[in-house]
């Protein structure tokens, strides 16, 4: 029996063929890890977009009530000043006053 032998030419080209092949699936792997890490990157900038507007709303409310508070300051401690902080957070009722609470409205 006689053996086949390839030529050299023959064998570089299965070499290179199957270098090639490898070569793409590496490639093709890589893209595939950057453009899920592209994805996640891209998720996670939304969420701190999301939280960034939240927080300057946050800011935005507390910068009027410091404002609220500070008009409070500068007015003094007047009777007025203090009926209204007791009717607001005591529920003061001045003498002869009646209150209607409307329970269950709508």
């Amino acid at each position: 029996m006689r053996q086949r032998q390839q030529h050299p030419e023959k064998k570089k080209k299965k070499e290179r063929v199957r270098s090639s092949f490898l070569t793409r699936v590496i490639i093709l792997v890589l893209l595939a890890a950057v453009g899920f890490q592209l994805w996640r990157t891209n998720g996670q900038v939304a969420a701190a977009t999301a939280k960034r507007e939240s927080l300057e709303k946050e800011v935005a409310q507390m910068e009027q009530e410091n404002s609220a508070l500070a008009e409070d300051i500068s007015e003094g401690n007047t009777v007025e000043k203090m009926k209204e902080i007791a009717r607001n957070e005591l529920g003061y009722v001045d003498p002869g006053e009646y209150v209607f609470e409307i329970i269950g409205a709508g």
